[in-house]
């Protein structure tokens, strides 16, 4: 059998696995035991595009597919083809939204070449591709690389407003 070519009984097959609700990965292990050839997963994805084994449109309509409210809604693939593992329902519900933490700074937006060691190096920028990376550029609070809003914005809540390092006493034991 050539590269490529696939004799029509593996083409039948594949449409009655993929209308059975199977896998891709599944139809290409039961046509490779069926027949002993080595299809991959990604042929049998290949075969079944070309066969137009697609969801007719008609059935991607939010009409032929309800849902009730609370329910997530259901894929089209899995309202026409029910033996697709599903993830649990806990995966479904929505994430609990997190309070973000700001502080009412109007930061200088400093490039870091142009920062003075006592300015604040609290970041601004660079979440999007090719956004550059400017600094906050206040002046820092004594021992921290930030201004003293940014340094409050950095401590986890619950800890203390300010770390002093206390004395650090060092004892020299002479080894044996």
């Amino acid at each position: 059998m050539e590269p490529g070519h696939w004799p029509s009984e593996h083409s039948d097959a594949l449409r009655d696995y993929f209308l059975k609700g199977m896998s891709y990965a599944e139809i290409g292990r039961q046509i490779n035991a069926r027949f002993g050839t080595a299809y991959t997963r990604n042929a049998v994805i290949g075969r079944a595009k070309r066969l137009g084994l697609v969801i007719p449109e008609w059935i991607t309509s939010p009409a032929i597919a309800p849902y009730l409210p609370g329910e997530a809604p259901v894929s089209p693939r899995r309202a026409v083809l029910p033996n697709l593992n599903l993830p649990p329902k806990s995966a479904m519900k929505p994430a609990a939204q997190v309070k973000l933490r700001c502080v009412g700074v109007q930061p200088r937006l400093i490039q870091l070449v142009e920062l003075e060691s006592a300015d604040c190096r609290y970041p601004y920028g660079g979440d999007k591709d090719g956004e550059g990376i400017a600094f906050c550029g206040h002046p820092c609070q004594p021992g921290s690389s930030y201004c003293a809003p940014h340094a409050r914005l950095t401590r986890r809540s619950g800890t203390g407003a300010a770390r002093v390092a206390g004395p650090v006493v060092l004892r020299l034991v002479s080894a044996a």
